[in-house]
């Protein structure tokens, strides 16, 4: 079958192609910046790649009409301004008329569990996509799911900041809600499993897993694989706002997005029973096995995809593209160069710079860099990086956004995503000559830019110089 994904860059579509390509079905994906999507490794006759935005109806002409079925995967949540919902239906509305053009017999939506009365913003506007998609004459499935643990999830990554960096937590009385995790292996086997089952057409499914727990149940259950002590204080006093706050400075999530999640979090997420999983033939694995299969996934470097690939509006509006060039004008500049006689060695740790790996040199200035920009509301350094060893543009690292990663050209270019008075981009390349060329380019904004940039001078003279020699002559 011919199938279109969109969201293809994302958390859950990233892990549905390969599943979908080995099914033995062609696959369309849609995506709004065609660099950040690597398909080299797939059959170039099995999948392809189409630049679109559902929020430019006009750019949607390119898609095929002779699709079969379309996957939904959309969302909006990591949005750092306006409103998402309006958004999302917007979205929604676009992605509808297109459909209506097409032969497609389907659609499958990925949307949240809402089966409350009230329920937070982020679930309202989940429920008002479905709705929006039930508008067209092409049969939807709607798959309904809480909260999603696999390696690289928002959630499985918020839950091991929580208990791996505190002993001790003072915790909002959210910590009391329930819901009923769902492991992502589990997900992609609903996605893949429901397509073309026609019992399916124009109903919607709560997807969940074995386990009903508290949040609280979950820290503690986390703690318990990763064999840590830990010790939960809940207490009344934390408002939805000192929750986010408390979110955003202990996890890695940006703070736009803890205050969706708190607001999502205080209300239970209990799925309607069914029997999809068994008609789908589908094993439901349990929370601590979830957690588990995680790990393994991120201690062998196969974690496929992360939350943070959603990256910046900022970054992603424009296009990974639009930032390769750096400027040459109007720029200040720190360009180092230094001679390595291990080629290999060099390129294999500039490649691996960041997260657990550490940044060579200084790493305890490069950690209150990110504290002091997790202080201003930036992304700070928790982010790290998907695998310990390779990068693809697209991903976050640490407080940078990968532009573009070519072993074979032996560059690596990082975009900067902290707060700045202007913009940043470091650049690691090596060239004909087995020199390595570490150049840090700042494009200051007015006057406080020029300031920043003169005050950080000492800073990089040392940490740029040391962390070149580790690179280069370390290797």
């Amino acid at each position: 079958m011919k199938i279109l994904l969109t969201g293809a860059t994302g958390y859950i579509g990233r892990r549905l192609l390969p599943v979908l390509l080995e099914k033995g079905h062609e696959v369309v994906c849609m995506v709004r910046d065609q660099a950040r999507l690597d398909v080299t490794r797939y059959s170039s006759g099995q999948v392809r790649v189409v630049e679109a935005d559902l929020l430019k109806p006009e750019t949607l002409k390119p898609l095929p009409k002779d699709i079969d079925a379309a996957y939904y995967l959309v969302h909006s949540m990591n949005m750092s301004g306006g409103d998402f919902s309006k958004e999302e239906k917007r979205s929604a509305r676009s992605f509808v008329e297109y459909m209506d053009t097409t032969q497609a017999t389907q659609i499958i939506y990925l949307g949240g569990i809402a089966n409350e009365q009230q329920l937070s913003k982020h679930l309202a506007s989940r429920k008002a996509v479905e709705d929006e998609l039930r508008k067209s004459s092409v049969p939807v499935t709607a798959l309904r799911a809480g909260i999603i643990v696999g390696s690289g999830s928002a959630s499985f990554e918020i839950i091991r900041d929580l208990v791996e960096k505190l002993p001790v937590m003072i915790a909002p009385r959210w910590l009391k809600t329930k819901c009923q995790p769902i492991a992502i292996r589990n997900v992609v086997q609903f996605l893949a499993g429901v397509l073309h089952k026609k019992y399916t057409f124009n109903k919607h499914f709560d997807i969940y897993g074995p386990d009903t727990l508290s949040y609280k149940q979950m820290l503690e259950q986390f703690a318990k694989v990763r064999k840590l002590k830990r010790k939960i204080i809940i207490v009344p006093v934390f408002t939805p706002r000192l929750s986010s706050y408390w979110l955003y400075f202990v996890t890695s999530t940006s703070y736009p997005l803890a205050k969706k999640l708190v607001d999502s979090m205080k209300i239970d997420v209990i799925a309607k029973e069914n029997d999809l999983a068994e008609k789908l033939h589908i094993k439901l694995i349990p929370y601590m096995d979830a957690i588990r299969m995680a790990f393994e996934k991120i201690e062998q470097n196969l974690v496929l995809s992360s939350w943070n690939d959603a990256g910046s509006d900022r970054i992603f509006a424009k296009g990974l593209s639009k930032h390769i060039e750096i400027p040459k004008f109007g720029v200040f500049k720190n360009d180092q160069h230094q001679q390595t006689k291990n080629p290999a060695k060099a390129l294999n740790r500039i490649f691996a710079i960041g997260g657990r790996n550490g940044w060579y040199y200084g790493n305890w200035l490069w950690g209150f860099r990110g504290f002091l920009d997790r202080l201003f509301g930036g992304v700070g350094l928790r982010r790290g990086r998907k695998n310990a060893a390779e990068t693809s543009p697209g991903e976050a690292l640490d407080f940078w956004r990968v532009i573009y990663a070519s072993r074979e050209e032996k560059r690596l270019l990082l975009y900067a995503e902290m707060k700045l008075p202007g913009e940043a981009w470091l650049e690691f390349r090596i060239d004909d000559k087995n020199c390595v060329v570490q150049t840090a380019t700042f494009r200051p904004l007015g006057l406080a830019g020029r300031l920043y940039w003169y005050a950080m001078l000492p800073f990089h003279f040392f940490i740029f110089k040391g962390m070149l020699n580790k690179i280069a002559v370390d290797s």
